[in-house]
């Protein structure tokens, strides 16, 4: 089997409309999705049949941007993560009892790089769940997971002020993605900072979320190093506090911070992050990990 396919090349071409793709690609398969607008962003829902959920068991509700930035195949951010869900959801069809999954394709995550956490596209979903009172999903987002063989769940610092059923709720959830990783790459994975993504937008709502990206063993043995050597590499990857503002102002700061982050992450946003920058097992990997996800199952009480 080429790798990868050809639907996926068509999908990171820079005049491809992904959005079409992406429902064209469901409804082909015999999966309805729905285009939801919010705040001028155009959102991809996918809710399956009724038979697939059970009330008694927490819904989990699976995140990946599809925007990119201009000039960039974007095909490992994050193309691959969409591509290896749109795949998953096609799985889930034949699925002989419940899943629980819900799955958003989001618009305007890249504009959260610029804005602020406000100005993300998925800020506008999160804060439709919390006016709507849905606060008790497990949020699962995925992002630059089409490159490397080690999974990476992202290292979150929850604010001191935040209430303590948000923190009981979120190091549950935290310890549910950590176990999904344990069954599905035993004794190959890692917690690590990371870039936030779209889980950016749910914790600011107050809604938990957890962010799982891939790296290769050898980039993420080098950056745990790195973390170790330099105290202000985190807020500088978290792109928060002084460090936001000395790597705006400051390019030899920026460039500094750039220098010790994983190649991978180097690669964002620019016309190297391209088909060829992919690796195959990271897409085995990614398979387990969202078999196993399908398959957990949370009681809501």
């Amino acid at each position: 089997m080429d790798f990868p396919p050809k639907e996926f090349l068509d999908y990171i071409r820079p005049d491809a409309d992904r959005a079409d793709i992406i429902q064209n690609f469901l409804l082909e398969r015999g999966i309805k999705s729905h285009r939801t607008v919010i705040d001028g962003k155009n959102h991809i829902l996918v809710q399956f049949d009724g038979r697939f959920y059970n009330p008694q068991f927490k819904i989990k509700t699976v995140v990946a941007h599809y925007d990119r930035v201009a000039g960039s195949p974007g095909a490992n951010d994050n193309s691959a993560a969409d591509w290896m869900i749109l795949n998953w959801a096609v799985s889930l069809l034949s699925m002989k009892s419940f899943h629980n999954v819900r799955i958003f394709f989001t618009d305007g995550e890249e504009l959260g790089m610029d804005t602020g956490v406000c100005g993300q596209g998925s800020f506008g979903i999160a804060s439709v769940f919390r006016r709507l009172g849905i606060t008790g999903d497990d949020v699962y987002v995925f992002d630059a997971c089409g490159r490397g063989d080690v999974p990476v769940l992202s290292k979150t610092d929850l604010p001191p002020n935040v209430s303590k059923k948000f923190r009981t709720d979120f190091l549950e959830l935290y310890g549910r993605a950590q176990d999904i990783l344990r069954r599905s790459s035993p004794g190959k994975w890692v917690c690590l900072p990371t870039p936030y993504s779209d889980n950016a937008s749910f914790l600011a709502c107050g809604i938990p979320a957890v962010a799982i990206t891939m790296l290769p063993s050898t980039e993420a043995s080098q950056y745990a190093n790195e973390l170790m050597s330099d105290e202000n590499l985190v807020d500088a990857v978290m792109n928060r506090g002084d460090k936001k503002k000395e790597r705006r102002e400051n390019p030899q700061a920026d460039l500094y911070y750039k220098s010790r982050m994983p190649l991978t992450w180097r690669l964002f946003h620019s016309e190297n992050d391209n088909a060829e920058s992919l690796t195959p097992e990271s897409f085995r990997i990614m398979s387990n990990i969202l078999r196993t996800l399908a398959e957990t199952r949370t009681p809501c009480f």
